[in-house]
């Protein structure tokens, strides 16, 4: 396994830092700019260089830019963030908004080029050809570095790496034919957000009655109170593996992920040092054969019964799973 891993051109550590928190996107209040200046001069102490936002992340974009003034360090950090949501919470993919999102997110993170764009969903009034064709002007100008969705992409411009939910809790990327397989038939890099399976792998949450009622986590279908014991069953024996090399279940976990292949990114996020810390860690955790082969057994386990079930409530599951209309020619 290898330390290091690409995205295109560019090569860093293997971990990365997911900053959907920091913005107070999600998981609670965002805190003041300079205890979350703290968390990201951390990352850059650690050697953390690879940091994922997104436009709709809070003010994550404005605190990383108010960062890059702060330290002058733009030039360090691969930097990658994400357009497609409106206010509303609609989804575009039209030239003229990829282009005005993108305008925005450079002027908030005070920077001239970004170097990795994603589309966050894919916008189901527009062909995919045309969003990514948009991109690949952005790249052209400057201002950008770098499954069937994925294929009609490629077709316009080369696409660097695909963000997707990938965990021992969601397996759904490893589905023959699925994204995984279409990703390695083009030489994708696959970013893994959620790697830690929301939280949960901290092991503080033994039950949905753990987390804060205006916890948006109680909405997500998989972590249901019916769910939860089998959520429980895998934590504890990613402890009990954790046990042995004096890691955490947290730790555990990102290393198994990182033995899926160099192509896979892990980019775990928090607002805590101390868990930011733990993290980064989890790249000196190395799990044997037989450790591996048996969490594989277990989360293939858990998988045939959660693996049925929505990762998010319905409509928001729709988005995630909506093709683009055929270009027509």
């Amino acid at each position: 396994m290898s330390a290091t891993r690409k995205i295109g051109n560019a090569e860093f550590a293997a971990i990365g830092y997911g900053a959907m928190g920091l913005g107070g996107a999600a998981y609670g209040s965002a805190g003041n700019d300079e205890e979350r200046f703290k968390v990201l001069d951390r990352l850059f102490e650690l050697g953390c260089r690879h940091w994922d936002t997104a436009s709709v992340y809070g003010d994550c974009e404005e605190l990383i830019g108010k960062w890059f003034k702060r330290t002058g360090n733009r030039d360090k950090i691969f930097l990658a963030t994400k357009f497609g949501y409106t206010p509303e919470f609609l989804i575009r993919g039209d030239p003229e908004f990829v282009k005005s999102e993108c305008e925005k997110s450079l002027k908030k993170l005070r920077t001239d080029h970004i170097d990795l764009y994603y589309q966050h969903r894919p916008a189901p009034d527009t062909p995919i050809e045309i969003t990514v064709g948009a991109m690949a002007e952005l790249v052209k100008e400057g201002k950008v570095n770098t499954p069937n969705a994925i294929r009609r992409a490629q077709t316009v411009h080369p696409i660097s790496a695909l963000q997707i939910e990938y965990s021992p809790f969601e397996l759904a990327v490893e589905k023959s034919g699925g994204a995984r397989d279409v990703a390695r038939q083009f030489g994708i890099t696959i970013v893994a957000h959620s790697p830690n399976a929301r939280g949960f792998t901290t092991g503080r949450y033994r039950s949905l009655d753990d987390l804060d009622k205006d916890d948006w986590r109680r909405g997500l279908p998989r972590y249901s109170a019916e769910n939860f014991p089998r959520i429980v069953e895998v934590v504890d024996y990613l402890q009990e593996i954790a046990t042995t090399h004096k890691a955490t279940a947290a730790q555990v976990c990102i290393a198994w992920l990182l033995a899926q292949g160099n192509d896979i990114i892990p980019i775990p996020g928090s607002k805590q040092i101390k868990y930011v810390e733990e993290n980064w860690l989890a790249k000196d955790v190395h799990l044997s054969t037989a450790e591996i082969g048996r969490i594989r057994e277990l989360v293939d386990a858990t998988d045939a019964h959660l693996g049925e079930i929505p990762r998010f409530p319905k409509a928001f599951q729709d988005q995630t799973l909506e093709e683009t209309p055929p270009l027509e020619k």
